[in-house]
């Protein structure tokens, strides 16, 4: 299956969950959410039109997350924005094959922009 209107958010922290849900969804997109990193293999069956995925998730390292989903085929053209308040954000988000970045703090407008880039409604 592929919800190709859907954003999913994988990210442990839960007023960020909470703040990039409510953005989303006044914008008019359909979300899911995920809370932790293990259960990112059931992406293989129910793909998301694109992901926002925090890089320090509690028990798995999000860019890690990120190398394996490009590298599965039915995963690789997945869009995935990668989430953190790293310095080194561009360069870890190229290394490991993101679509794109956003980097915390980020604006409501910022976040809306990157997912419409993205994602058809």
């Amino acid at each position: 299956m592929n919800s190709s209107s859907e954003v999913l958010i994988v990210d442990d922290d839960p007023a960020i969950v909470e703040a990039l849900s409510l953005m989303l969804e006044d914008a008019g997109y359909a979300v899911r959410t995920l809370r932790e990193g293990e259960t990112f293999e059931a992406l293989q069956e129910n793909v998301p039109g694109v992901l926002l995925l925090d890089i320090w998730l509690s028990g798995r390292d999000g860019s890690a997350i990120c190398s394996y989903l490009k590298s599965q085929p039915a995963t690789r053209h997945l869009p995935i924005i990668l989430i953190s308040a790293n310095n080194n954000i561009v360069r870890i988000a190229a290394d490991v094959g993101a679509d794109d970045y956003l980097a915390k703090p980020f604006s409501m407008k910022e976040v809306v922009a990157k997912v419409g880039k993205y994602l058809s409604r």
